[in-house]
């Protein structure tokens, strides 16, 4: 991992660990520590999100259509891009760039699919236009493209690389998508136990391993929400 991973990781440890310290300084049973608990619990680590100005993305063919309610679960992918041992920010745009055009171009949809991208740097990065924007104020979420059935009910996070062969995500990848899950479910008030996966909802393979790993993915997600 490079130097500039390493800080990043560290930097979104130590806010764990900032808000972990503060219930432990309260006095128990004062207004103090009841107010850090419900802290702690209501706030998981906000993660760092490149929006699709920061990677530049290209503009939507169409309009992105806001719903006004909140979603109710998680589904997992992968992208199946190369699985490369560049975890620079830069490959973690040009993986969002990879994935908008092949959206875009090949599929002919309006825009990226999936709602965010998992860098197998630990990188996310927004992918259809304005999903950031909506997990911030927590009250809504932008109509997707990721899984049929389910794209008015679900946020789609996708993964960079190809998990069929059973390759395993490095673990700045598997550190960040936990992170991004807690944050996603803290905002949207969704349980730890509605994380699926792809393969959940059709006859497909994705998200590969991630499937295989969605009762671990819900244990840290949960342990991060309480």
């Amino acid at each position: 991992m490079n130097a500039e991973n390493a800080l990043r990781r560290r930097l979104l440890l130590a806010g764990a660990a900032g808000l972990t310290a503060a219930t432990a300084t309260a006095l128990p049973g004062t207004a103090q520590a009841q107010s850090s608990a419900r802290a702690k619990a209501a706030d998981p680590v906000e993660p760092d999100i490149d929006n699709t100005r920061a990677w530049g993305a290209r503009s939507p063919r169409g309009s992105i259509s806001r719903l006004s309610y909140r979603p109710s679960r998680i589904i997992v992918h992968h992208t199946v891009s190369a699985n490369t041992s560049d975890f620079s920010r830069t490959q973690a745009h040009s993986h969002a760039h990879w994935v908008q055009d092949l959206h875009m171009d090949k599929n002919g949809w309006v825009d990226t699919g999936y709602h965010f991208l998992v860098s197998r740097g630990g990188w996310i990065t927004e992918g259809r236009h304005g999903s950031l924007q909506a997990l911030t104020t927590g009250s809504g979420f932008v109509l997707g493209a990721h899984t049929s059935g389910q794209n008015d009910q679900a946020v789609g996070i996708a993964n960079e690389g190809s998990y069929h062969a059973g390759a395993t995500p490095p673990r700045a990848q598997w550190e960040v998508l936990v992170t991004l899950c807690a944050y996603t479910c803290a905002r949207y008030g969704i349980p730890a136990t509605r994380l699926y996966g792809h393969k959940d909802y059709g006859d497909t393979l994705c998200p590969g391993v991630f499937h295989d790993m969605l009762p671990r993915l819900r244990d840290e997600v949960g342990a991060a929400l309480a």
